[in-house]
């Protein structure tokens, strides 16, 4: 997919796990099988997916598994940040060879109060080392977890040095003063909103689409949205958005959004975490299945294909 079409909706894909807390790698195939179906591209190990849960080894072997599988690399953007500068060369170099939409890369998040010329080498270090024009980078904006903001002084920095590699970002810092500069600053550059309560405003300043936790659960109201964005019915249908997420606010995103999958895709291994996540608990998801059910959440033939 070329960097003037990467566009649309992305889903940080939830990791099954089975009891041993190894990787349920034909489940995961399944699950991102589903998602494409609802219309949503695959945003493998991202957040939401565990990713800093998971070893380079694993999510090499999860990406080697969904192209054997032949799902549409072009539907794909996995995530290669990582601490180790080797680490996110390898996961880049896997990511260019599948030829992905592309990749999602967080800055090295260990150490704070990095300098930007340090951020500056590290992305431009990965990008030489791959050394790959089929690379695409959306840089992974989420202060408020990594500890590492990207600032547009350095993206601007990056989009000069590499402009046919360094093609947009995910914008999870739930500031859209941040989304609006990076839009009237750099219009071609493909911002990606972090959450779905913010896409209909990120597609009207000329935003390229949304990257959002709740596509695991609705991947298809949020794809319509993005599709009917011009309609309007669409203030309509992101009010509808805002209160499905709203539903999960009160509890840890992560494992509700795993909850829900195991439970209404009869696939009980999604309620499985990685330490030191826990699993919801039995009253947390007593309360939100009463809000699903009055939002009447639907996922269809989610079980089906999980079978």
């Amino acid at each position: 997919m070329a960097h003037d079409t990467l566009a649309g909706v992305f889903s940080p894909v939830l990791t099954p796990f089975d009891k041993n807390l190894a990787i349920d790698a034909n489940l995961f195939v399944k699950f991102c099988s589903w998602i494409l179906t609802q219309g949503a591209g695959l945003a493998v190990f991202g957040t939401n997916s565990e990713a800093n849960s998971l070893t380079v080894g694993e999510k090499l072997e999860l990406l080697a598994r969904l192209i054997e599988a032949e799902l549409p690399p072009d539907k794909m953007m996995p995530g290669t940040g990582a601490c180790a500068l080797p680490d996110a060369v390898a996961l880049c170099q896997a990511a260019a060879k599948a030829k992905t939409a592309a990749v999602l890369m967080l800055p090295p998040f260990y150490y704070k109060s990095v300098s930007e010329d340090g951020l500056f080498a590290f992305y431009a270090e990965a990008i030489q080392r791959v050394g790959d024009q089929a690379l695409k980078v959306c840089l992974y904006h989420i202060p408020q977890v990594s500890g590492v903001p990207i600032p547009l002084t350095l993206i601007e920095r990056l989009v000069k040095a590499y402009p046919s590699t360094v093609v947009g970002i995910k914008d999870s810092g739930g500031d859209f003063v941040y989304s609006k500069a990076l839009l009237e600053a750099l219009p071609s550059f493909r911002t990606f909103c972090g959450s779905e309560k913010f896409l209909l405003e990120t597609m009207r300043h000329g935003g390229a689409g949304c990257i959002s936790a709740m596509a695991n659960i609705h991947p298809g109201a949020i794809v319509n949205l993005y599709e009917t964005r011009t309609t309007p019915e669409a203030d309509a249908k992101q009010q509808a958005l805002n209160q499905m997420r709203k539903a999960y606010e009160s509890v840890a995103m992560i494992p509700a959004l795993k909850r829900t999958v195991a439970e209404y895709g009869k696939a009980p291994a999604f309620k499985t975490m990685r330490p030191p996540l826990t699993e919801l608990a039995d009253e947390d998801w007593d309360g939100l299945k009463t809000n699903l059910n009055d939002l009447s959440l639907k996922m269809p033939n989610l079980d089906k294909i999980l079978a």
